[in-house]
């Protein structure tokens, strides 16, 4: 997969792209991520790529030339183009393990006060990352690209991500480790018992009872 990311702030990402588990998998070829400077492509002397709205109003909005010139340039035949926006679809695991089936995505993120109308023209899909505001789409990005690089094939075990929070609606069961006794606080005994059919209805047990506890509206659906 390869991920093409337009921004104005380029360096937000050096980290993300070079710690943990998407540093390996970067390594590993499992994916490649490309981040571009959305100035790099304006074609103001100043490379300005933001102006007053039309009408009025408070902040600055995008420009549409450096972003259509920029979808323009690294778009494929199969690619997927993302708008990062609080107005987009509300974003979930479903959406992540639908995304790994893309080879190429591209991804609009967008800052001020907003941008032109008429980037959304662009956009074969919307994205929020819930009912809240940020800076810019930035870190809405990377949580989008941790969730789908996560879940290529050999960038983590199968195993560790099929019964995480949100498959099949239900939240993750609780995990321990040693000491099995800390503070008085002690590790379920079915955990000790080495017995895995009971292992398995415990924690299938403590998925749902987690979920109607926590996340009924999930329990619902």
């Amino acid at each position: 997969m390869t991920i093409d990311i337009l921004t104005l702030f380029p360096g937000m990402f050096t980290g993300f792209v070079s710690e943990s588990i998407i540093k390996r998998a970067i390594d590993g070829g499992k994916v490649k991520i490309n981040v571009h400077d959305i100035r790099s492509y304006s074609k103001d002397p100043h490379k300005k790529v933001d102006d007053y709205g039309f009408g009025g109003g408070a902040g600055m909005v995008l420009m549409p030339q450096p972003i259509f010139d920029a979808v323009a340039d690294l778009k494929k035949e199969d690619s997927l183009v993302i708008l990062m926006t609080p107005q987009g679809e509300v974003y979930n695991q479903k959406k992540a393990f639908a995304l790994t089936e893309y080879k190429h995505i591209i991804i609009i993120c967008g800052h001020y006060e907003g941008f032109d109308e008429r980037i959304r023209t662009l956009a074969d899909m919307e994205l929020s990352i819930g009912d809240f505001i940020l800076t810019g789409g930035e870190i809405a990005s990377m949580a989008i690209c941790d969730s789908v690089i996560r879940l290529l094939d050999g960038v983590i075990t199968k195993e560790s991500y099929m019964n995480e929070s949100f498959n099949d609606n239900l939240l993750d069961y609780p995990v321990y480790t040693h000491p099995a006794d800390y503070k008085g606080l002690k590790v379920p005994e079915v955990l000790l018992s080495g017995h895995h059919k009971n292992i398995e209805t415990w924690r299938l047990e403590q998925r749902i009872k987690r979920t109607k506890e926590r996340r009924p509206d999930l329990f619902k659906e």
